[in-house]
């Protein structure tokens, strides 16, 4: 090892996040960029597979300012964005982003010739093939655009793209390849034989411990970089997911959960991903937390720290409308890309302060239905939910998840679990520490908790049965909207 520092980069949905830590986790520099994304219309959701990179290199430049011995590099990134790439290493296409719906009636047909009993066998839950389902955005773009179809060499993940782009070698890992990899950690045939060539335009996959290359470019040249993985599970290892029974909650622009947990109970919309280093995540990311809130506010013209403030105006003695977050459909549980946001329950004396309030018990609710199946599948309850994410920076949000959750809520002490979590695999990779659990344990702590009140748990298990009924009802407003749609056209 020729240093004492690493550097975690998350390249998410919105921004590039990076960090420098020493060995005991400590953050000794953090750099933060956001990038545009393209939403032409409800269903395309796009991302300039170059903006990342810029900011990537740009958070490289302010570290090296530091002259620090840096000994590893870990990269993570949003996952369910692929970008086609030609055989000379460019994109063909924008990155098409984990929102996106445009495929969602190839996913539909893919899904429909996939019996359950394949879907245990291969993931060990009946997860449906969905719109973000890189197959079905192959199948799109074999049929759409045949001519870009024709030219890809590659369809890679944005943490595998950053690293070819930075050391000029080709890695992906299996963990990230959600639908793609089964319970062995390789590519599963049967999946790839849904779509003619799909298996010819993957990245090979490699442990996700290894250095695959070290950085050509001038700034941080010759430093390792270790493979990594995914965002969320890269979030759960740096928020102490690591420990077998453990239930974390990530909120960033979609709200994330997991528990770990090495027996299986095959549920409906949850992902049980592939086991490693004794690590079995059963997990689901919901569409829109903080999305919910950066659309709330830009509606509003208000600030996320303004919105907090009003929130906290409402009476928490009576209950607000009820919010559905399902503002580019929805994830995990239900994976239904038609669903739509709703507010229910408006009257008179509804205050602005109880639309803010909404908002935030609405992503808490999809948190909480979440969450159950998750239980369910994981065969284990927790009352303390290890916590981390931007979205945990808001405190009222934070106490009215506790509340809604009826669990006491811990809140990783760094702000962004990726950065640190990549950090940690990073420094895994170069020997910093013998094993993972003993790389994490060491550099994740905590710095608040919140309890649920007791008053207020009350007042939520009555209105939970309410949001989860508005779910089906409004599925049918939306499919007579659908349908209204199709007939104009």
């Amino acid at each position: 090892m020729d240093g004492d520092f690493v550097i975690g980069i998350d390249v998410g949905t919105t921004a590039v996040k990076a960090g420098l830590l020493d060995a005991a986790g400590t953050l000794i520099d953090y750099f933060s960029a956001a990038y545009p994304t393209n939403r032409p219309d409800g269903a395309i959701v796009e991302q300039d597979p170059q903006s990342w990179m810029s900011l990537v290199e740009a958070a490289l430049e302010q570290i090296a300012a530091k002259n620090l011995p840096i000994a590893a590099i870990g990269i993570c990134s949003q996952v369910n964005t692929h970008v086609f790439v030609g055989a000379d290493g460019e994109p063909l296409f924008p990155a098409i982003v984990w929102q996106d719906g445009r495929a969602s009636a190839e996913a539909a047909e893919l899904d429909g010739r996939v019996t359950d009993e394949q879907r245990i066998k291969w993931w060990g839950a009946p997860l449906p093939i969905d719109a973000s389902n890189v197959i079905a955005r192959m199948l799109w773009m074999s049929r759409h655009r045949p001519d870009i179809w024709e030219k890809t060499r590659y369809v890679m993940l944005p943490k595998d793209y950053c690293i070819f782009r930075l050391t000029g070698e080709l890695a992906a890992d299996p963990l990230s390849n959600i639908g793609l990899v089964g319970r062995s950690l390789a590519y599963i045939p049967e999946v790839l034989d849904l779509v003619p060539g799909a298996a010819e335009r993957l990245v090979p996959l490699k442990d996700m411990k290894s250095l695959v290359g070290r950085v050509r470019q001038e700034v941080a040249q010759g430093i390792p970089v270790a493979n990594g993985t995914m965002d969320a599970w890269t979030g759960l290892l740096g928020c102490g997911g690591h420990a077998d029974g453990t239930t974390v909650y990530l909120s960033g622009t979609s709200e994330i959960l997991g528990i770990t947990s090495r027996s299986i109970a095959a549920t409906p919309g949850v992902v049980v991903f592939p086991e490693y280093q004794d690590i079995c995540l059963h997990a689901g990311p919901t569409q829109s937390g903080g999305a919910s809130q950066l659309w709330y506010c830009g509606m509003q013209g208000l600030e996320p720290e303004e919105m907090a403030v009003i929130a906290a105006r409402s009476d928490f003695r009576r209950p607000a409308p009820i919010f559905l977050p399902h503002l580019h459909g929805e994830r995990a549980p239900i994976w239904n890309a038609d669903a739509r946001a709703l507010f229910l329950g408006i009257e008179e004396r509804t205050s602005s302060a109880d639309m803010a309030r909404a908002v935030y018990e609405g992503v808490a609710f999809s948190a909480r239905l979440l969450l159950q199946s998750l239980e369910a599948s994981a065969g284990i309850r927790n009352e303390v939910i290890n916590c981390g994410g931007g979205g945990f920076q808001t405190e009222i949000w934070n106490q009215i998840r506790a509340d809604i959750l009826g669990r006491q809520c811990r809140r990783l002490s760094v702000k962004d679990p990726g950065v640190l979590g990549a950090a940690g695999l990073a420094g895994w990779a170069i020997g910093m520490h013998a094993d993972l659990s003993a790389m994490f344990r060491q550099i994740t702590q905590f710095d608040r908790t919140y309890d649920p009140n007791p008053r207020m748990v009350d007042l939520y298990d009555q209105l939970f049965p309410i949001y989860v009924d508005a779910i089906s009802a409004n599925a049918d407003l939306c499919k007579a909207w659908l349908e209204a749609d199709a007939g104009a056209q």
